[in-house]
């Protein structure tokens, strides 16, 4: 699958648009009074469950784009800052789960195990966080 970053600027551009939307949507029918508020923890819950898809297409660019879109660019940024090397995301030519490089001076090395495991998880929790901190 090979996703350009145009597409995940639309993508995330008519979010917005509906997100804007629906919150005026919302607060229209709640000064109407047909609507009372959403539960507190519903909303949460929804707003987790968008983040998490968000940061999965943010992932999902990060490893299959070659030019990189700026959210992509942090958060590799962050991640090189925090553990002091720089990765590279691919997919094998064969297929199968992502593969990660990490560059030395001696060249690119295949990481695996428990080190990949742990660049993985912070991925994650650096994506959602940025995703997060962009949202309404």
């Amino acid at each position: 699958m090979n996703v350009s970053s145009a597409n995940v600027r639309n993508m995330l551009r008519t979010y917005g648009k509906q997100l804007t939307s629906a919150k005026r949507l919302a607060r229209f029918r709640q000064a109407m009074g047909d609507v009372e508020p959403l539960d507190d923890i519903a909303k949460q819950a929804k707003r987790r469950e968008l983040v998490e898809r968000i940061a999965h297409e943010v992932i999902e660019n990060l490893i299959v784009n070659s030019e990189p879109s700026p959210v992509v660019q942090a958060v590799l940024a962050q991640l090189e800052r925090e553990f002091g090397c720089r990765y590279i995301f691919e997919y094998p030519l064969e297929g199968g789960d992502v593969q990660i490089l990490k560059e030395t001076r001696s060249g690119p090395h295949d990481i695996e195990g428990s080190e990949r495991n742990k660049v993985m998880r912070r991925l994650w929790e650096i994506t959602l966080s940025k995703v997060d901190d962009t949202m309404l």
